[in-house]
């Protein structure tokens, strides 16, 4: 089934909502310390869609978040916490950030399907979607809201069609999903890996900052 046969009534959007804000999600608290540990170099390895990296490749800290486009905490860190972490890390050379799929339902599937679309401009589309979240991800009829919120970015509804109807690229953004569910037993969003180190949850500046800090001794 493509991805354009999924069609959201007003109770099938109020469940997506609740999945993103109850079944899904975690607690807003992040946890302050880390909840395991995996291999760097089976995270980092290739996926069904290749990283789209922000910030210098030698940064001597790495971070890998694993987000879904419907969860609001996911939605609350790049609204709160983020812009601090690109303005203090990222830009300034001591973080390496990559954002991967991790779609909780077909909803956040067809909006991670169209930020990848945008190329290399897929994380700006990512951070519009985000800050825009209440507007399709929460609403009766999301498909017509996202469709409304991508025409910013010059996407129109053929090109938004066409997208939702390409198969393989459906595919890919699921396959990442079900690696990081197989490989490092993720279930929840955000969950992010810090040189390797599993924190799930939301996380904040000043946990961010302790954490970095810590990170870039080692």
């Amino acid at each position: 089934m493509s991805i354009l046969d999924f069609r959201m009534s007003r109770r099938a959007g109020l469940a997506v909502a609740a999945s993103a804000l109850i079944g899904f999600a975690v607690p807003a608290a992040a946890e302050k310390a880390a909840s395991g540990k995996v291999p760097v170099d089976e995270l980092m390895a290739a996926n069904a869609l290749p990283d789209v990296v922000e910030g210098k490749a030698d940064a001597p800290v790495t971070i890998v978040e694993y987000a879904s486009m419907t969860c609001s905490h996911c939605a609350a860190f790049h609204r709160d916490v983020y812009p601090t972490l690109k303005k203090n890390y990222i830009d300034a050379g001591k973080v390496k950030f990559i954002l991967r799929e991790f779609p909780l339902d077909p909803l956040a599937t067809a909006a991670f399907m169209l930020a990848r679309n945008a190329g290399e401009k897929r994380d700006a589309v990512v951070d519009l979607l985000f800050s825009q979240q209440k507007n399709w991800a929460f609403v009766e009829k999301p498909l017509d809201g996202l469709a409304n919120v991508l025409k910013f970015t010059g996407v129109g509804q053929q090109a938004f069609e066409t997208v939702l109807k390409d198969e393989k690229l459906y595919e890919n953004v699921n396959k990442v999903r079900d690696r990081a569910a197989e490989k490092f037993g993720i279930n929840s969003t955000p969950t992010f890996f810090i040189n390797g180190e599993r924190y799930s949850g939301e996380i904040s500046v000043a946990d961010l900052d302790k954490i970095i800090a810590e990170k870039s001794k080692s």
